[in-house]
């Protein structure tokens, strides 16, 4: 007797755990395309991200040019009484 109490039990545990189960099973296709887009925006924020640095390399050498050049035209400026 106590086998059987036992046996439905157990029984009725694993029927709640597979009703349990069941939604979270039914969401992984989803959960998957998800995942996969999720990697292919960060390979292009990896990408946005290599091009702003490229940018900011140019930018600070283009301001390093500027001031030079500032420097030739006060020199010239300097030179011709200005």
């Amino acid at each position: 007797m106590v086998k059987w109490i036992v046996l439905a039990v157990l029984l009725f545990a694993l029927v709640v755990l597979a009703l349990a189960v069941r939604p979270v099973l039914a969401r992984l296709p989803r959960l998957r395309r998800a995942a996969v887009a999720l990697q292919g925006r960060r390979a292009e924020a990896d990408a946005l991200r290599a091009a702003a640095e490229a940018l900011q390399e140019r930018v600070e050498t283009l301001q390093r040019q500027s001031e030079t050049t500032q420097q030739r035209v006060e020199l010239i400026r300097a030179k011709r009484g200005k």
